[in-house]
């Protein structure tokens, strides 16, 4: 929301939506891929922008997300409840932890159900605070029950602003907020807990491997694609390339191939510009019997249903 000057009020937006591609495109300086775990989804955004930073407040749904944030930002991120641990990069969540990420930074997530989390968008990105350098991946760490609490509850005060405040004293009530971020996070990384988990979860190489696989994959989803394939490509093991998609995203190549084809086709039947036969073959799936079968279990609706709905029949 903006003032009749057009500069940002200081008043949370809320936007909530039940179809993916509209979810996506509320995300900003993220690029982002999902697959979703369930049929039908529900989530809900709320955002508060201040100059040069932003407070996401985000309820999600089951889903892989595989995501790259744009140049010149950071982004602290944590959870905001408790529930079933979210896989991120390949590790399961503990208690207290806190991701970060700068400059490009990648990552991947799987949420088996719907949680509720917090992300932290610096622009530009912060470089003079001692915060931990992310590189070409996100990283995670285990903070103190004390600064972790802190930081959930700031972010629950900083989201209960409700009112627009007088101009005047928008810059005022920005700069402090942002200060209080600052200080927040500043007190989580100071506490942080050394752990092993922490040193094998950050390293980069395993990471690369994945992110690669992915690029192959994104590139041949149109036809079939061999794990033998991509190990030849990337000049590394066959066991190599099933141990990191089973690290990152908690399933195997072809059960992650799978669902990443189906999900794609959906979306082109909902575009409703192509048969059902076409939008299977432009993605890989050539039996049409073991297609169709797999299309109702996941989507609880044939494909022919899906197009003629799209189509407005």
């Amino acid at each position: 929301m903006e003032s009749n000057s057009g500069r940002p009020m200081l008043v949370p937006q809320i936007s909530r939506c039940s179809d993916v591609d509209e979810f996506r495109s509320l995300v900003r300086n993220l690029d982002i891929e999902f697959t979703p775990l369930v049929r039908t989804i529900s989530a809900e955004q709320i955002i508060l922008n201040l100059p040069g930073c932003s407070v996401n407040l985000v309820k999600s749904f089951p889903r892989i997300t595989d995501g790259q944030f744009a140049p010149n930002c950071t982004c602290v991120g944590f959870t905001m409840d408790e529930g079933i641990p979210i896989r991120f990069n390949g590790v399961e969540e503990i208690p207290s932890a806190i991701v970060i990420g700068s400059n490009g930074a990648a990552y991947t997530t799987v949420d088996r159900v719907g949680r509720q989390y917090a992300s932290i968008v610096f622009t530009p990105q912060v470089e003079d605070r001692g915060w931990p350098e992310a590189g070409p991946n996100f990283r995670i760490f285990e903070t103190s029950p004390r600064a972790y609490g802190r930081l959930r509850a700031l972010v629950w005060e900083i989201m209960s602003v409700s009112s627009p405040a007088p101009e005047a004293e928008q810059d005022q009530i920005s700069s402090a907020i942002r200060e209080s971020l600052f200080a927040g996070i500043d007190a989580a990384f100071a506490d942080v807990v050394p752990s092993k988990w922490a040193t094998r979860a950050n390293t980069v190489r395993q990471f690369r491997i994945f992110q690669d696989i992915r690029g192959i994959l994104a590139s041949s989803i149109g036809h079939p694609i061999y794990s033998s394939d991509i190990a030849k490509q990337m000049g590394v093991s066959v066991r190599t390339i099933h141990d990191a998609v089973l690290h990152f995203s908690g399933m195997s190549l072809h059960r992650y191939l799978r669902l990443r084809r189906l999900w794609l086709v959906r979306q082109q039947l909902r575009a409703g510009t192509q048969s059902v036969k076409a939008a299977a073959l432009a993605f890989g799936f050539w039996h049409f019997g073991d297609f169709s079968q797999s299309y109702r279990s996941m989507f609880g609706e044939p494909p022919s249903e899906t197009l003629a709905r799209a189509r407005g029949g």
